[in-house]
C-alpha cells in the first residue's frame, strides 16, 4: 500500500509541475505502472486423498522452542476451505497441482476409477495440472477420459462409475504435458503450457506462462501399454525450447509445474531448505534464467527452496506441498507490468489442519493450531461417494496381531512386503494357478501400513482389518502374473533393483517365504548378488535351471525398471493382487508381521 501511495503522489506532482510549463497535457502523465502481487497457490501428489487420510504431519511446537508436535492434516473438505481463504486475499490468483492428482487413490476414489477425485478437485477451481505417473496408471486412454468425461470403458452407468447425475464431465481443469509427445503426430498428449493474465490495480496487465511437464523417467514406473506410442523428453530442455516461443508471444513470467521431485532434511515450512538434493535440483541447474518460479511434486516431501539457473546466478524458488492434501503451497509472486515479468516470490507451505477424528486414536489438535471448517459442498460430494463405497470398505477380511510396516530395513526388507509376497505367493503355488515357487512384489506397489489400532471405521474393533484398509495398500488392482525364468534371469533381476535408474536408487523387492539370498553391497552394480547364496527352500538356485516365480503386472511388463521380466515365458494371468491379500488375511488371522529375514546384507 505504501508504494502505491509513493507513485501516485509522485504521479501527482509531476503530472502538475509539466501542466504549469505548458509542455505536456494531463493524459500524458499518467503514472507509470507500479509492480503488484499475484497468488499462486498449489498442491500436489493428492492420491485421490479426498477424505481425510491416517497420520499426521511433524510440525514445529508452538510452545516449546525447538520442540516438535503431530498435528493431523489433509482431507479435501478441509483443504477447500483453506484454499478459499487464500484465494480471498488476493483475487488476482491461479491454482495448479503439480501431478498425481489421481491414481494409487483410497478405495472411495479408486472404487468409482477416480472419478471422485476428479470431481472433488472440480470443487477446488484449479486452473492447470501438470499430468505425473500415476495419471498414467490405467493408460494414455483413460486419462484423456479423466480429462474430457464419460463412463468408464468397462464399466456402464450404475455401481462403479458415472455415479453422479449419471455421467462424469472430466475435469474442469486442463492438463498439461510439455514433454510427453505422441509418436505418430509429434504433438503433445495435452497443451504444453497454458497462458494466464492477470490485472493490476491500475489496470496494467501481466501475462504468465504455466509450463507442465511430468518425469523422464515415467515409462519406467508405469505400465508399459499405458504408455505405448508417447515419447517422454527431458525435462529442462523441453523448457529451454519454449522459452523463446513465449517471450516471442510477449510472456516474461514463466512458471514450471513439474512432477518430478528431491529432498531435504528440513520441516515442511524450512525456509533454509537443509540438504536440499535429488532431481529436481539438477532439471532447476539446467533450466534457462527465464524460468522465475518451479512448482515440483513426486517425492511427496515438503520443502521451500531455490537453486541457480543454468547461468549460475539467477536463484529460482523451487517449492513442493508433500502429498495427500496435507498443505497447501501458497506463493505471493510479484509481477512488474513494465518488464512483464516476476520480480520477487515468497512461498511457504501451510498444513490443512483437520479434526483429528481420522487418526486412531483421535489425535488432539495441538496449541497454536487451529482446525479448518469443512467446506459442506465437497463433505456432501464426499459422503455421497462414502455411502456407496461403504458396505465394500467397512467389510472385514481379517485380522493382524500387531502393526506390519512397510518400512524396509538395511537390508531392504519390510514385514508388510514379507506378507504381500506370502499372500501372492500363496494365490499362486497351486498347478492350476501357476506353481509359482517364489514370488517378487515392488515396494512402490505398497502404499500404506496395517496398523492395529487404526480405526477404518467407527466402532471398528483393534487389530480388525476392512477391506478399505486393505486395498489402501495395494489400491492398483493390479493382476499376478506367474512365468518361467531360468535361475541366470532370477539374479539378472535381483541385480536390477540396485542404483536402478529408473528411480535413481536402490529399489529392493520384497521376496516370498522360502526364497532366500544374499548381496554384499560394496560390489560393483550388476555384481551385487553373492554368487551361490540364492535359495529357494533351502536349495541353491541352478543358473540354467527353470523356475515358476509370481509378479504382479506392472512389474510384469517390465514396471520399475525390472525388465527381465517381460522375458519370462509360459505366462500365467491369476488373481487381483488385491483378493490375494485379502484371502491371505482372512486364512491367517491374526496375521503377525513378516520376519524380515530372507534378504541378507554384507557391507
Amino acid at each position: 500500500m505504501r508504494r502505491n501511495t509513493f507513485a501516485r503522489t509522485i504521479a501527482r506532482y509531476s503530472a502538475s509541475a509539466l501542466l504549469v510549463a505548458g509542455s505536456i497535457s494531463l493524459a500524458t502523465a499518467a503514472a507509470p505502472p507500479v509492480p503488484f502481487d499475484i497468488k499462486i497457490i498449489a498442491l500436489n501428489d493428492f492420491h485421490g486423498n479426498i477424505v481425510p487420510p491416517t497420520g499426521t504431519t511433524t510440525a514445529p511446537s508452538t510452545t516449546t522452542p525447538s520442540a516438535t508436535v503431530k498435528v493431523p492434516t489433509g482431507g479435501i473438505a478441509f483443504l477447500s476451505t483453506l484454499l478459499a481463504q487464500l484465494k480471498a486475499e488476493n483475487p488476482q490468483n491461479a491454482v495448479v497441482g503439480a501431478g498425481d492428482l489421481i491414481g494409487a487413490s483410497p478405495l472411495v476414489s479408486a472404487l468409482f476409477h477416480d472419478e471422485a477425485a476428479i470431481e472433488t478437485l472440480n470443487l477446488l477451481g484449479i486452473d492447470y495440472a501438470s499430468v505425473g505417473n500415476h495419471e498414467f496408471d490405467k493408460g494414455k486412454g483413460e486419462l484423456k477420459r479423466m480429462q474430457n468425461g464419460g463412463c468408464y470403458k468397462k464399466g456402464t452407468v450404475g455401481v462403479d462409475t458415472c455415479i453422479i447425475n449419471g455421467g462424469f464431465s472430466g475435469a474442469n481443469f486442463q492438463y498439461l504435458a510439455a514433454n510427453v509427445v505422441k509418436d505418430n503426430t509429434g504433438e503433445t498428449l495435452f497443451p504444453a503450457y497454458k497462458v494466464k493474465t492477470f490485472t493490476g490495480p491500475q489496470g496494467k496487465t501481466v501475462k504468465v506462462a504455466f509450463i507442465g511437464l511430468v518425469l523422464e523417467g515415467t515409462p519406467a514406473i508405469v505400465t508399459p501399454a499405458g504408455v505405448e506410442g508417447l515419447t517422454f523428453k527431458d525435462e529442462a530442455e523441453t523448457v529451454n525450447a519454449l522459452v523463446p516461443v513465449l517471450q516471442s508471444k510477449g510472456v516474461q513470467a514463466i512458471v514450471v509445474v513439474i512432477h518430478q521431485g528431491g529432498t531435504t532434511t528440513g520441516l515442511y515450512d524450512d525456509q533454509t531448505c537443509p540438504g536440499f538434493s535429488g532431481d529436481i535440483k539438477g532439471i532447476v541447474n539446467a533450466l534457462d534464467p527465464a524460468v522465475d518460479l518451479v512448482i515440483s511434486g513426486h517425492t511427496h516431501q515438503a520443502y521451500i527452496c531455490k537453486a541457480k539457473a543454468s547461468d549460475g546466478v539467477k536463484d529460482i524458488t523451487v517449492t513442493s506441498g508433500g502429498f495427500y492434501g496435507r498443505m497447501l503451497t501458497d506463493l505471493d509472486v510479484t509481477v512488474d507490468p513494465k518488464t512483464k515479468d516476476i520480480t520477487a516470490v515468497s512461498a511457504h507451505n501451510i498444513l490443512v489442519v483437520n479434526d483429528g477424528s481420522s487418526t486412531a486414536p483421535p489425535t488432539v489438535v495441538p496449541a497454536g493450531y487451529t482446525t479448518l471448517a469443512k467446506d459442506p459442498n465437497e463433505q456432501s460430494l464426499i459422503d455421497t461417494y462414502n455411502a456407496l463405497a461403504a458396505p465394500l470398505a467397512n467389510a472385514k477380511i481379517g485380522s493382524i496381531a500387531s502393526d506390519i510396516s512397510r518400512t524396509q530395513n538395511a537390508a531392504g526388507e519390510s514385514a508388510l512386503g514379507d506378507v504381500i509376497a506370502d499372500a501372492q505367493l500363496a494365490a499362486t503355488s497351486a498347478p492350476e494357478f501357476g506353481s509359482a515357487k517364489v514370488a517378487f512384489m515392488n515396494p512402490g506397489g505398497i502404499r500404506a501400513d496395517l496398523l492395529y489400532n487404526n480405526a477404518y471405521y467407527v466402532g471398528e474393533p483393534a487389530g480388525d482389518i476392512a477391506y478399505g484398509e486393505a486395498f489402501n495398500v495395494q489400491p492398483f488392482y493390479n493382476t499376478l502374473v506367474t512365468m518361467t525364468l531360468s535361475g541366470a534371469q532370477i539374479k539378472a533381476v535381483l541385480e536390477q533393483q540396485f542404483d536402478n535408474p529408473a528411480v535413481g536408487q536402490n529399489r529392493f523387492m520384497e521376496v516370498s517365504n522360502g526364497f532366500a539370498y544374499t548381496y554384499d553391497a560394496a560390489q560393483p552394480t550388476g555384481s551385487k548378488v553373492v554368487a551361490g547364496s540364492i535359495q529357494i527352500d533351502g536349495v541353491t538356485v541352478d543358473p540354467a535351471a527353470s523356475y515358476r516365480v509370481t509378479c504382479n503386472s506392472f512389474m510384469a511388463t517390465g514396471g520399475d525398471n525390472f525388465t527381465v521380466f517381460a522375458s519370462g515365458t509360459s505366462r500365467l494371468g491369476g488373481a487381483l493382487d488385491i483378493d490375494a491379500l485379502s484371502d491371505y488375511l482372512e486364512a491367517h488371522s491374526p496375521v503377525p508381521p513378516g520376519p524380515q529375514n530372507r534378504v541378507t546384507r554384507v557391507n
